[in-house]
């Protein structure tokens, strides 16, 4: 049977025989394909020192490279390449590259692989794009269909994962595929090299056998496990890389191997054999046990060896009794073993062996059996109690076994991952305190060993409760400006904090609604706008560690301006030449400023802006020219809306007629045939004629062509005396001036009577007129005119076969002149109205000459700013200038 005596040694770096102290990146998250404007953190790891140093990190990209010197341990990335590290004092860590992709669909996986690890790859749409379908293919081939979960996960890792990776998905009725990944699982440690410190040691001696191997360089943080095989026999599993025989004894010969295999990992590898030939000795009688180390309950071998007696011989077994005059002999046989089925505790003590054979009493060494009990299952504990925590708050793990032989070594663990390790070698119990942070949520368990074997306790699952940070309210539209009807997003974010998170939206103070969070981020809330949404906006967050309240944010919501109503306003029902035109434009929404385009037959007049919302005003001073239609745009930057077409008829006032009396010969007499024509030179149609006798209407006429009309009359004697004539088109009667008629008889005492009347009566009338004349021009000089009287201007002799009677009086008449004026293109804009003298002149054919300017006064005047509405219409005294 194979004997066993071993010295457990610890190797540095637990086990594992570093040749090289290496850099290590590590992602975080861990992809190594993101989406362009995400962020890895990269994070460099030295293990041989825990002291701040500086960091060189590198981004390799040909044909050349960046370098970036630190003083923390961390970077954060954003652009694609390939990155290294170096800490002081080690060698560059490996390349890891990293690419980030405007793909609408990408396939994430670490960058390293290695054996039994467990790995997520992640096929990842971008934000805001579904897609139907998802499915994983390696090698081409489908692998798995991804209907509720974007991950796939592979267990434990190992060769039979190699390969090329990429997952597809549907979008609409296009199949979009992402990148490929190539995975290649990496050994973490290589199979072990067995070696002995002699293949052909002297019995007796000390033999050390070591296994050898080395782990990953990007993986130091793992612990290897070892023992060491003969045929059916096996070692404990130890983290000693090493097994001794002292002394070792010919029954130690033959061929061994060893294995390794990580703490709390299936990954194992076996050595090559290595052959041991253990060499005779001198007499000698040793004694040794198996195990070499004796656990309660378990069976323990004494072996006494006996070299260079001769057989047969017989073998006692005693236990020193110190305290006693002689020790106590256990048992006597020809057996070289001595067994304790059972051990307990009282089974300790010292131990040697008598070999005989008749002539040699040969007595051995003594051996000190001390008898350890196996730790029980540990119990992992948090202090405070409770499974759940602040951030900064002081958290301890105690882990506390009740039976277990010292010393005792306790190992804490975080979601797999070492936190420390103690030993302990009076005491039952160890802790460990540390400060919280969001990151240690997450599974706690803890592990006792003595050598006989670790012991797992249950695991505790601590919940690390971030309160919630300042949030971040957000408005979210679909254009530059807030209008009416567009649906706005409210977007409420709190950078930190445990979830669920509720979110509460206000409007002025007047909460919208809530939403919560479960898995972390924002939340959001749609808003279909009114006028009545102007105004701030905040949210509230609050996952019961306090309430947290973002800025406020301002919403200004625009009304784009309905379609304006054009107004023209006037001073009388019918729009008449001189008259003032208020052209009113107003819209009945809208917000301000609006500005507003008036024009006339789509020819602009001008523009006007109102800041404070309503209309706006526009004047003119009426002229024949601006009959037609109008209309007027809105404009507020949201659109244009122009008002239906308002039509204008500008009507001229009728001037004063001028009565013409016709007749075939100088001196009529009865029986003559008398036109009586009466004319008015201006005035919008049609025009309604009255002509009269003595101030007795003789007859009416119509003229819808602008022209005059005639009355023609066979003379009696009854038809001396004075006639005239009253134009009227509906805004306001003309008169003309009066003109006497005498009427000769046929009979030579009436002939000469009436000519001598006809010739006073003409004399008389002539002195009048001449009378009025000089009268008029003296008033026309006192008021600063000029007299009309002009001797080249006389008309020429009438015709002696045709008598023509013209109301003299009426040849001066005030013609309206209507002009807007802007002095020096200021901002005052007024109208002014001029009356202009005219003369009627009797032509050779006794027609009329077109009338000519001589003189001018104001008569009207209107004050306006250019760029505000027009004031009402001010009348003033025809006589005074106004400027």
């Amino acid at each position: 049977m194979l004997l066993w005596a071993s010295l457990l040694i610890l190797a540095p770096v637990g086990g594992q025989f570093a040749t090289e102290i290496k850099s290590v990146i590590s992602l975080h998250p861990p992809w190594t394909t993101l989406f362009q404007g995400e962020t890895v953190t990269l994070t460099c790891k030295a293990f041989q020192s825990n002291a701040p140093q500086k960091r060189k990190w590198y981004r390799w990209y040909l044909p050349g490279e960046i370098q970036n010197e630190t003083t923390g341990n961390t970077y954060e990335v954003r652009e694609s390449g390939g990155y290294k590290c170096q800490a002081q004092d080690s060698h560059s860590s490996d390349r890891v590259d990293l690419l980030f992709t405007e793909a609408n669909l990408i396939l994430q996986a670490p960058s390293d692989v290695f054996e039994a690890d467990s790995v997520v790859l992640r096929c990842q749409a971008k934000a805001n794009i579904i897609l139907n379908n998802m499915t994983l293919y390696k090698n081409g081939k489908v692998l798995q269909i991804l209907d509720k979960t974007s991950d796939f996960h592979i267990h434990q890792a190992s060769m039979k994962d190699n390969g090329d990776y990429y997952c597809s998905g549907v979008k609409d009725t296009h199949s979009v595929s992402s990148n490929k990944i190539k995975i290649v699982v990496q050994e973490l440690f290589p199979s072990p090299v067995l070696k002995a410190s002699s293949t052909q040691p002297i019995e007796g001696n000390t033999v050390t056998l070591t296994c050898e191997t080395q782990l990953s360089l990007q993986r130091p943080e793992f612990q290897l496990l070892f023992r060491f095989v003969k045929s059916s026999m096996r070692s404990e599993w130890k983290i000693s890389p090493e097994f001794q025989f002292s002394p070792v004894r010919r029954e130690n010969s033959g061929s061994y191997w060893c294995e390794a295999r990580r703490l709390n990992s299936l990954v194992q590898k076996r050595s090559q054999e290595l052959q041991i030939q253990v060499q005779e000795t001198v007499r000698d009688v040793r004694i040794h046990s198996h195990p070499e180390f004796v656990f309660e309950g378990q069976e323990l071998v004494l072996i006494c060896s006996v070299n260079g007696v001769p057989r047969p011989i017989t073998v006692s077994w005693y236990k020193k009794q110190p305290r006693l005059l002689k020790d106590r002999e256990l048992q006597t046989s020809s057996k070289t073993e001595f067994k304790v089925p059972v051990v307990q505790s009282s089974d300790a003590g010292e131990y040697y062996c008598i070999a005989r054979n008749g002539r040699f009493s040969l007595e051995s060494n003594s051996v000190i059996i001390s008898v350890k009990v196996p730790v029980s299952q540990p119990v992992l504990t948090l202090s405070p109690p409770g499974t759940q925590t602040l951030v900064g708050n002081e958290v301890r793990l105690q882990c506390e076994v009740q039976r277990g032989s010292s010393p005792i070594w306790y190992q804490f663990f975080h979601e797999d991952v070492l936190l420390t390790r103690i030993e302990a070698t009076s005491w039952r119990t160890r802790s460990y305190s540390f400060s919280v942070t969001a990151e240690h949520s997450g599974n706690y368990y803890c592990t006792a060993d003595n050598g006989f074997g670790p012991q797992s306790s249950e695991t505790i699952n601590l919940s690390v409760i971030v309160p919630v940070s300042r949030p971040v309210l957000t408005l979210r539209l679909p254009r530059d400006q807030a209008v009416v009807g567009d649906v706005v997003e409210l977007h409420c974010e709190a950078q930190r904090g445990s979830p669920p998170i509720l979110y509460q939206f206000y409007h002025e103070d007047v909460t919208l609604g809530s939403s919560s969070s479960a898995s972390g981020g924002g939340a959001s809330f749609n808003l279909v706008l009114k006028t009545e949404h102007s105004g701030n906006y905040f949210c509230e967050a609050n996952n019961g560690q306090g309430v947290q309240r973002s800025y406020t944010v301002s919403l200004s919501v625009r009304v784009p301006v309905s379609h304006p109503v054009l107004t023209l306003r006037t001073p009388r029902v019918q729009a008449v030449v001189g008259d003032i035109l208020e052209i009113h434009c107003e819209t009945q929404r809208g917000s301000p400023p609006i500005r507003y385009q008036f024009y006339h037959e789509d020819v602009a007049l001008g523009s006007f802006s109102s800041l404070s919302g309503g209309g706006t005003s526009f004047n003119l001073s009426l002229t024949t020219e601006i009959s037609g239609n109008y209309s007027c745009e809105a404009d507020n930057g949201l659109g244009v809306q122009r008002s239906e077409s308002v039509s204008l008829n500008v009507r001229v006032p009728v001037s004063r007629p001028i009565l013409t009396l016709r007749t075939a010969r100088a001196q009529v007499v009865v029986g003559d045939v008398l036109e009586l024509h009466c004319e008015a030179q201006r005035g919008s149609t049609p025009i309604l004629y009255w002509f009269y006798h003595n101030n007795i209407t003789l007859e009416t006429s119509t003229s819808h062509s602008g022209q005059g009309v005639s009355l023609n009359l066979s003379l009696t004697a009854d038809h001396s005396g004075t006639y005239s004539c009253e134009a009227d088109n509906g805004l306001g009667p003309q008169h003309s001036e009066a003109v006497t008629l005498s009427v000769m008889g046929l009979t030579g005492s009436k002939n000469s009577l009436i000519a001598t009347s006809v010739t006073g009566g003409l004399l008389s009338m002539m002195a009048i007129a001449a009378v009025a004349l000089l009268f008029y021009c003296w008033l026309l000089r006192k008021a600063g005119g000029k007299p009309t009287f002009d001797s080249s201007r006389n008309p020429s002799a009438p015709d002696p076969q045709e008598s023509t009677y013209h109301n003299v009086p009426g040849w001066i008449e005030l013609q309206p002149v209507y002009s807007n004026v802007n002095p020096n293109r200021g901002e005052v804009v007024y109208s002014e109205v001029r009356s202009v003298k005219k003369e009627n002149k009797l032509t050779a054919a006794s027609e009329q000459e077109p009338f000519k300017n001589t003189d001018s006064c104001v008569i009207y005047s209107q004050v306006k700013g250019a760029s505000t509405a027009a004031s009402k219409p001010q009348f003033l005294d025809p006589l005074t200038p106004h400027r």
